[in-house]
Parts: structure tokens; C-alpha cells; sequence
């Protein structure tokens, strides 16, 4: 390890030090915490081409690796570029701390080359932000700032380095070395705990609903457990998916726009819901009427999570895994499992999943060999297994990835989607991420056509990093969302269809990997075995499944109608 004391180093060793593993950026004019960074066997350097990859890869990484992943990037457009992926970190709630420059102070408020103000620019995303001034506030700060990423609700903190401080010949080494930064744990309020386990005694239709939070905690078993002891049918939110396995007996998919029929009748008829590690955003609200009426138990180590959505009956604060585990250890003498009313309740929760099973699996089969969305993803999944890397973006037809039985994740599977922001171009970068945090893990994404160019500035690295991604394209020759709301107003979507060839496939190529583009069945089986074999030699293997306008997924023909015929 380098004994170098200049400022870069005593960042890159401080934050080696704190528990990160990988740093993301471009490359500075000058030699910054990038150069500094691969001094040190703990860092991992990831340079890329656009700061807007970076900070997505930044979210797939952490998503994955559970550390925090940091950001490097400069003052000025570099920070501004990287703010549309910050903005999907803070939704998400990934732990991604920003390290960045700030111009010297002679140019403050005197047209100082690339000056902005940075924290005011992204103060909205952040859970916290300093400006390191002084030589003593370096390692105080980056210190604290992995704190926070990772504890209470993990996020995004910035950290600028003023030019005077990097400006130092060195800076004063700081021993011993101190410990990893963890994430502190604690749980509910004991009355309040018995509060709830008396209220989930007493439910007759109690449902369980795991969000994002639950991964960062490790709260999967518990979460599993406290379901089994309820008899009760345990749903996620998109983020939280993973938490459980949904082959499991009481697994019944999504909540909100991604529940599928006829689980969705589980949700509406439920009397408490148990809430955990999540904030109830408006798509895991959404066709869930009923949610405003039920008792809630909400378990979130964010205070701030309470009352933002629904008011709940009783509020536990504290760490996911403990809160759940306090509340099952209070149920475990008497669990509604064994009465006959839970026995009721199981066999409801087997007769849905039942035919969740029964009407997706004929649905896959597209009749004949046509190839349906769901046809095209129940393919994927039959190639890559449930335990793959599963990376999703949020357009129109990929949303069907989200509803189960359609595609079914196991517990052991890593899921990276979008939060409540869900940007265009998510994918491929949180792909290289994702992948780089597990290489010997298949990494399968599902994008449009539309989103997959917006990402395609992320190619390079996952050359450059040697990473193998198997790319699933739904490809409507457009934008799907907006034309399929066009189509439900009866609007003009011309502006909706690309009418330029794509380049896509000449991308890959020039890149060294494999493309594809399948329009039956058997065609699609033979190039997911190539695909297999490309992405885990370490290249880019895209296939592109062509996609009709009306196989609208069924979480949105719900809600939205199916849209006026084949232009829905």
C-alpha cells in the first residue's frame, strides 16, 4: 500500500478504510481520487464514458456488492451530468457517496472556469453534504459521510473537496487505521411491538409486503418467517424483490401496478398489512384502493417514512431483521398457521398461486410459436435460471418482467430496477455494475429498444472490464409508454416511432459482441444458448425480440385499459 500522504491518496485510503470497494468516473485534467484509488488493492477503478453511467453503475454496484459505491466527479458539467443518475440513487435509496472538486475561492461569485454550486444543485437527493475547507475536516468527513450513506436509510451524500485543500504537498497521515464503517442496528419499542403482534393475532386476512429495505438488513428469512407464522401471502414492492423467493408456498409476486390477477384480490380484501422497508410509493399503491382502509404496520428505520403515504396503526422504527424477528418471536407460541382460520387462508394463498401458475404458463406459450413478451421472458428465465442478476428497466413492455409468475426470482437472485424515478437508459450502466460487484453470476437485463440506446455509453466499459451482460431487447421500433398513452387520448404518436435505423447492432459489433434478432420460438431457444455461451466468455450478447404495440402488460391494462386495438 502506498505511503503517499498527498490529499487524493489520504481520500482513496480513507475510503478503502470505510468499507468501499469500487469508485466510478472519468478521468480528471489532473491526476485525482481515480489515479489515487488504484494505489490501493481494496479499490476497485471503473472509468467510464459519461458521468450519467457512472452513477448508475455506482446503484447496480451497491445494489449488489451491499457496500457503498462512490461517485468521482469534478465541479461543474461533470457534476451536473452525473445528477439524473443521483436522482434515481435517492429514490432508490442506494448507498452512493459523491466525492467532487470545488474551484478556488478567488473565482467564487467571480466567473471562476466550471464553478457551480453543487449542494444547492443537488441538495433535494442528498441526505447529506459538506465542503471540506481544512486539511483536519478530510478524513472526518468522508468518514462520516459513509456513515450516513449506509445508516438509517441508506442514500446519496456529497463531499467537495475545496482546491486549497487538494492544493496541499501532503496531507498529515492519520493512524491507527480505523474500523470498517457498518451499519448500526436496532429494534422497535417493545410495547409497540406487542401493540402489533396483538393487532396480527387478531387479523383475519393479514398480508405481508417486503420493500428495499429489507436487503440492506438481511430481513429475507425473518420476513419469511413471520409470513409463515400469519398464514399470510407475502407480496413485494419492485425493489424488494429477492427478499423472498417467489416459488415459495405463500409467494404471490408485486404489489401496486405490478400485481398480477388474481392475487391482486389477496391486497384488496387484506385486513393488516404488515408494511416492512418500505415507503409506500405511488406505484406500489397504485390499484390497491383498499390499502387507505386496512391497519397498517409499518417497519422502517427511517422516521421520516411514516405518515409520507399512509397513516399507520402501529409505527415500529428500527432495523428491518430485528423489528421482524421481535415481532415473530411474539407470535411463535400461538401462530394463525395452526388455527383453522390460517389453514383457510392457506389454502386460498395455494389456490391463487395455483392459477397464477396455470393462466401465465399458458399465456407463455404464445400459441404456436409466436413470440409474446411473456413467451420471451419465460424463455430468458428457463436459460439464465432463477438465480441470475436480473436487471430491469420501466418501459412499457418490459414491464411485464415485473409480474409473477412471468418471470420468478429466487432469494438468491440479485434484482436491480429502477425506483420511482425510472429514467430511460438505467439499465446497461446498472448492468455494469451489477456484474462487476458479482462476475461469476449470469447478468441478464431487460430493456426497450428506445432505452437500451439512451445506455448505450455504458458498451465500453463492459468491454473494457471484460464484464459478460446478456441483453434482452423489446423492441417496438420506439417509445412505448408515451404511445400507448397517446393511444388511450386518441393523440397523434407519430413522434413516438423512430423512423432512423438504430445503432445498436453496429455498437455491439464494433465492440466485440454478439447480437441477434428473433421473431419465433425455436429462433429465440438457439440464441439464448449462444448468449449464454458469449456473456459468460465475457462479451455483450443482445438479442432483439420484436414486440407489438398491443401486448400491453397486464398491471397496466388493469389500471389503463388496453388501449384502442394495435395501437394500445
Amino acid at each position: 500500500m502506498t505511503t503517499d500522504h498527498h490529499p487524493w491518496h489520504v481520500v482513496a485510503r480513507t475510503l478503502a478504510d470505510a468499507g468501499c470497494d469500487a469508485v466510478f468516473g472519468l478521468p480528471s485534467d489532473e491526476p485525482g481520487l481515480m489515479d489515487a484509488a488504484g494505489s490501493y488493492a481494496g479499490l476497485r477503478v471503473v472509468a467510464v464514458r459519461d458521468q450519467r453511467v457512472a452513477a448508475c453503475a455506482a446503484i447496480g454496484h451497491a445494489a449488489v456488492s451491499r457496500r457503498p459505491a462512490v461517485l468521482a466527479v469534478n465541479s461543474g458539467p461533470s457534476f451536473a451530468n452525473a445528477l439524473t443518475g443521483l436522482l434515481e440513487a435517492s429514490s432508490l435509496g442506494a448507498p452512493v457517496l459523491v466525492v467532487t472538486t470545488r474551484v478556488p475561492v478567488s473565482g467564487i461569485g467571480r466567473g471562476g472556469f466550471q464553478y457551480t454550486d453543487q449542494a444547492a444543485m443537488a441538495g433535494p437527493l442528498l441526505k447529506w453534504s459538506f465542503l471540506v475547507e481544512r486539511e483536519d475536516q478530510l478524513v472526518w468527513a468522508l468518514r462520516r459521510a459513509v456513515h450516513l450513506a449506509v445508516n438509517g436509510s441508506p442514500g446519496v451524500v456529497l463531499v467537495e473537496v475545496a482546491d486549497e485543500v487538494l492544493r496541499l504537498p501532503s496531507v498529515a497521515p492519520r493512524t491507527p487505521r480505523r474500523a470498517v464503517v457498518h451499519r448500526i442496528r436496532g429494534g422497535a419499542d417493545p410495547r409497540e411491538v406487542r401493540r402489533a403482534a396483538r393487532l396480527l393475532a387478531s387479523a383475519e386476512r393479514p398480508v405481508v409486503v417486503a420493500g428495499g429495505g429489507c436487503k440492506p438488513s438481511g430481513a429475507g428469512p425473518a420476513v419469511r418467517r413471520l409470513a409463515e407464522l400469519l398464514a399470510s401471502p407475502v407480496f413485494t414492492t419492485a425493489a424488494g424483490r429477492g427478499t423472498v423467493d417467489e416459488e415459495h408456498p405463500l409467494a404471490c409476486g408485486l404489489v401496486g401496478l405490478y400485481a398480477t390477477a388474481p392475487a391482486d384480490t389477496l391486497l384488496a380484501d387484506a385486513d393488516v398489512v404488515v408494511a416492512v422497508g418500505s415507503r409506500l410509493e405511488e406505484t406500489a399503491r397504485m390499484g390497491w384502493d383498499s390499502l387507505d382502509h386496512v391497519a397498517l404496520v409499518h417497519i422502517d428505520i427511517d422516521p421520516g417514512v411514516f405518515l409520507t403515504a399512509v397513516e399507520p396503526e402501529v409505527a415500529l422504527l428500527g432495523d428491518a431483521r430485528i423489528v421482524v424477528e421481535q415481532l415473530s418471536a411474539l407470535l411463535e407460541d400461538r401462530p394463525a398457521a395452526a388455527t383453522e382460520r390460517g389453514r383457510v387462508r392457506l389454502a386460498r394463498v395455494r389456490a391463487v398461486r395455483e392459477e397464477l401458475h396455470a393462466r401465465y404458463a399458458a399465456d407463455a406459450d404464445g400459441g404456436g410459436d409466436a413470440l409474446s413478451v411473456p413467451t420471451a421472458l419465460r424463455a430468458v428465465q428457463e436459460a439464465f435460471s432463477r438465480d441470475a442478476t436480473l436487471v430491469q428497466e420501466n418501459g412499457l413492455h418490459d414491464m411485464w418482467g415485473y409480474h409473477f409468475p412471468v418471470l420468478s426470482v429466487s432469494d438468491r437472485a440479485h434484482v436491480v430496477a429502477p425506483g420511482e424515478q425510472t429514467m430511460v437508459g438505467f439499465g446497461l450502466p446498472a448492468a455494469v455494475g451489477a456484474a462487476l460487484a458479482s462476475p461469476d453470476r449470469d447478468t441478464v437485463l431487460v430493456c426497450g429498444d428506445g432505452a437500451l440506446e439512451m445506455g448505450l455509453a455504458a458498451l465500453p466499459t463492459a468491454v473494457e472490464q471484460g464484464l459478460g451482460i446478456t441483453v434482452l431487447v423489446l423492441d417496438n421500433g420506439g417509445y412505448g409508454w408515451p404511445r400507448f398513452v397517446r393511444a388511450c387520448e386518441g393523440a397523434p404518436d407519430g413522434l413516438t416511432r423512430f423512423t432512423a435505423p438504430g445503432h445498436v447492432r453496429a455498437a455491439v459489433a464494433a465492440a466485440g459482441g454478439w447480437t441477434a434478432r428473433c421473431v419465433t420460438g425455436a429462433e429465440l431457444a438457439a440464441a439464448l444458448e449462444e448468449a449464454r455461451t458469449v456473456s459468460r466468455a465475457g462479451r455483450t450478447a443482445v438479442i432483439t425480440v420484436p414486440v407489438r404495440d398491443s401486448d400491453v402488460p397486464v398491471g397496466v391494462r388493469g389500471l389503463f385499459g388496453a388501449g384502442p386495438g394495435e395501437a394500445a
